[in-house]
């Protein structure tokens, strides 16, 4: 990620109060953190088990994790013997605007890689791929996106499944569609009876209804509606950044420790989600490829 030059400089930080809203931060996170001794972590509060706040309100999660090592390696390549790390809480429609505007240097979250994200910002390999799937009181048949036809549908706003979701309801399937600020909003919402659907990825599915020891009446449907390659997310442009964080998980892919990693976060006492292939993938050949709609003629 990166940084921008109008926390250094007086002038700069004129020019820049000057500037529209969530103008793009210039790309030179590095130098700044060199010179300040601090980075600014993008949390999120509840996509467990990914990025979470837990009961003493710390930031934690398997993406965290993955940031935190990107951290070290930071500090090992700026030669610093401390790096302050502050953490900032991002809804899904802030992290971007917020990342290009400087306020977070690295968005450590559930953030899917897709071609329409790389036009505003930068990715590191793929840490975790998951799949839109859609969260249903047991015993509601999903099948396919048509058996949803005329049924009041959650959508969290700001994420991928929102983009595809508006996009099936204005062509194939004719849905009630209610938005909402977050994933925990929408979750609440089908739990509470205000809607009988909620897509959203897979693992977060999970996570939430895993965490609520809500499994026993709540189902996943048997369609996967997408592709979700998760990164980290940065400033466009922000090469130096990227190079650290690449060679992090690189170390963490090729010597095995992601395995540790991965089973600390997947495999708990409420919540379990085998490695997929395509996961695995990923750390045997790190990649930085875009997410895909797995239907004809949409995207994410």
């Amino acid at each position: 990620m990166n940084r921008s030059t109008a926390w250094l400089l007086p002038l700069a930080l004129c020019s820049t109060f000057a500037l529209p809203a969530f103008a793009q931060a210039p790309a030179d996170t590095l130098t700044r953190v060199r010179e300040t001794h601090t980075i600014t972590l993008g949390v999120r509060e509840a996509s467990r088990p990914f990025s979470f706040q837990n009961e003493q309100k710390q930031s934690v999660g398997y993406s965290v994790d993955l940031c935190l090592a990107a951290v070290d390696e930071i500090k090992r390549t700026l030669k610093l013997p401390e790096l302050k790390v502050n953490y900032k809480v991002v809804s899904g429609s802030e992290r971007i605007p917020k990342l290009e505007s400087g306020e977070i240097d690295l968005e450590c979250g559930s953030t899917t890689n897709t071609k329409a994200r790389q036009e505003k910002v930068a990715f590191s390999y793929t840490i975790f791929v998951a799949g839109i799937r859609v969260l249903v009181p047991k015993g509601t048949k999903v099948d396919s996106v048509k058996d949803l036809n005329g049924l009041p549908v959650a959508i969290s706003k700001g994420t991928t499944s929102e983009k595809l979701f508006t996009q099936l309801n204005a062509n194939d399937v004719k849905m009630q569609l209610q938005t909402y600020a977050n994933n925990t909003e929408a979750y609440k919402a089908l739990k509470d009876g205000k809607v009988r659907a909620f897509p959203q990825d897979d693992s977060l599915l999970l996570g939430m209804a895993s965490h609520d020891n809500a499994l026993d009446t709540l189902a996943l449907s048997s369609v996967s509606l997408s592709v979700e390659p998760y990164a980290i997310m940065m400033r466009k442009g922000d090469t130096a950044l990227g190079a650290a964080v690449d060679r992090s998980l690189s170390r963490l892919y090729t010597s095995g420790e992601i395995d540790a990693l991965y089973k600390k976060w997947f495999s708990t006492e409420r919540l379990t989600i085998q490695m997929s292939k395509l996961t695995r993938d990923s750390f045997t050949r790190p990649n930085k490829e875009a997410g895909v709609a797995m239907l004809l003629g949409y995207s994410i």
